[in-house]
């Protein structure tokens, strides 16, 4: 009894160190990554949507600085508190900011067409607004009901689903810029790769991100006494950049969020169906934590993420907060407590002073590209090292719908753009353009490419692949009463347009998709009869034989 409650006070008494050499290895990369995201969003609000600058720099921006600052220390303080409650001095903290995904729906779903049709950014903006008004509340409402879905989900189910996430919407573009400008990208990902994955330590303990940024500017910027220009870099573009320099600090928006209201019956459309991709999400970035050795409360995860997005949303920032895909990576790498508040710190400076567009700049983007493929690499290989070996089938079947979307995106954007194209050099006349759109569509699979398959199977892929890979498993483990309860719900969630849809609602009353979501209530029945089949088995084996008579 007595060395119990030794053990809990000396626990308690365990002062966690608040800053240790990997923190600087985990700030770099995390950093950079939260960097390139922010260089990302700065060029969506300035070029896509045509905001001005003023609003850029002087509104949105210092509200995002604010948010993720309040979410990077507030993820820092969890990490202090698991530190000290468990002893270790190994927990590190749960990396978090704008959701990359959501940045290009309310970009391009939400604010873009309300801008286009009303031809003020300014009602795009209070459109982004309330849609992340509304996102933050069904984050805070679902964070008290996510951890009975992860209690029900195997984990090769969710982490499956994270693999997809990663191997196409993380690690392709990333890979695919190193390929395009190798002279930086390759020799960038090797320095990153010896060191991250092969332990190699450079000299004084130097950061691997920070030798690869460094070398990516030297060899950038030596390009150009070549007459080269690799990374795209320019003295007048650093002249030019300067021009946004300024101090700004967060002001309430509570009167473009309420004027947003207008567009409510669009908002709503893509609010909820993103909101459970919030959740899911989520969850499924807790359970890699969990798996890398770091265990954190589920409902209180969503619900920070909810209250700091509905802050910085009253504030004027249109982009919702998450918790990141790549906690494994940036422990591995040897972050703790430090790097994320360190980097609350750095989104601070970097908003405030409005000196992104000045980095961007500087350091050329390829040379940052190879840090968030090794995240993406990471969270691939997690998938299949954490969970049983003979779960690996369900873990590939997760990783499907994944594939399809990301396929589905390059078509549809490769589309749009030869369109444009057409419609700029005067070969397609307006009027034509939708016609012209569903002929390519429609000749795609003449071509060997079925995008009516990808359009399906990719709609709602994080829950089309969590559902996927949990009938996987249970298949696997011969437990077809489980899988038949998931592939019932995979019925009613595709029923709805929740999975295998574009869009939410009752297609007219017979389901979205209803052609897939009658099969799965067939695979529900079918897995149903297999379940009671396995049952009357069990029973008939375990009844006991009468000894013979003598």
């Amino acid at each position: 009894m007595s060395t119990s409650t030794t053990g809990t006070a000396g626990k308690l008494d365990f002062k966690p160190v608040l800053w240790t050499p990997g923190d600087w290895n985990a700030f770099f990369g995390f950093g950079t990554n939260i960097l390139v995201n922010m260089l990302v969003l700065t060029g969506l609000l300035r070029f896509v949507l045509k905001m001005p600058d003023s609003l850029v720099f002087g509104r949105i921006l210092p509200a995002l600085g604010l948010m993720m600052c309040l979410s990077t220390f507030y993820y820092a303080f969890l990490a202090y508190k698991l530190a000290q409650k468990t002893g270790r001095t190994d927990v590190c903290a749960l990396p978090s900011g704008v959701s990359v995904p959501h940045m290009f729906i309310v970009t391009f779903v939400i604010m873009l067409p309300i801008t286009i049709k009303t031809g003020d950014p300014m009602k795009g903006w209070s459109a982004g607004l309330v849609w992340v008004f509304f996102q933050s509340f069904i984050l805070m409402i679902g964070g008290f009901i996510a951890p009975y879905i992860r209690k029900i989900t195997p984990r090769a189910a969710l982490l499956g689903t994270l693999a997809g996430v990663s191997v196409t919407f993380i690690s392709m573009r990333p890979a695919l810029e190193m390929y395009m400008t190798p002279q930086i990208g390759l020799v960038c990902f090797a320095i990153i790769l010896v060191s991250w994955f092969g332990g190699v330590k450079y000299p004084k303990g130097i950061p691997a991100g920070l030798v690869a940024i460094a070398v990516g500017m030297i060899i950038a910027w030596g390009s150009n006494l070549f007459g080269l220009g690799l990374g795209g870099l320019s003295v007048k573009g650093v002249g030019d950049a300067f021009a946004s320099f300024g101090f700004s600090v967060p002001l309430p928006a509570f009167g473009q969020v309420f004027s947003g209201f207008e567009f409510l019956g669009i908002i709503l459309v893509t609010a909820i169906p993103f909101g459970i991709y919030d959740l899911v999400e989520a969850m499924d970035n807790v359970e890699s934590a969990e798996a890398a050795g770091d265990e954190y409360p589920t409902t209180r995860v969503l619900t920070a993420d909810g209250v700091v997005s509905l802050i910085g949303c009253l504030m004027g920032n249109p982009f919702i907060n998450a918790v990141y895909i790549g906690h494994p990576g940036w422990k591995a790498m040897g972050g703790r407590i430090g790097y994320s508040a360190a980097t609350g710190i750095m989104v601070v400076v970097l908003s405030w002073f409005g000196i992104i567009s000045v980095l961007l700049a500087l350091v050329p983007v390829v040379a940052i590209s190879p840090i968030l493929l090794y995240i993406g690499m990471l969270i691939g290989a997690q998938a299949f090292q954490t969970t049983p070996v003979k779960h690996a089938p369900a873990i590939v079947l997760a990783l499907t719908p994944h594939l399809a979307a990301w396929a589905k995106l390059q078509i549809d954007t490769m589309l749009g753009s030869t369109l444009m194209a057409a419609q700029k050099v005067g070969g397609l006349a307006a009027d034509k353009v939708g016609d012209v759109k569903a002929a390519a569509i429609a000749a795609l699979p003449q071509q060997g490419v079925l995008y009516h398959g990808l359009e399906i199977m990719g709609g709602g892929s994080i829950l089309t692949g969590l559902v996927l890979g949990a009938i996987g498993v249970f298949v696997i483990e011969r437990d077809f009463a489980k899988a038949s309860a998931f592939a019932l719900a995979g019925a009613v969630l595709t029923y709805f347009g929740f999975m295998h849809g574009e869009a939410v609602g009752i297609g007219g009353g017979l389901g979205v998709t209803p052609a897939v979501a009658l099969a799965y209530a067939v695979v529900a029945a079918m897995l149903r009869g297999l379940a009671k089949s396995d049952s009357i088995a069990v029973s008939h084996s375990e009844t006991p034989v009468a000894a013979p008579a003598e």
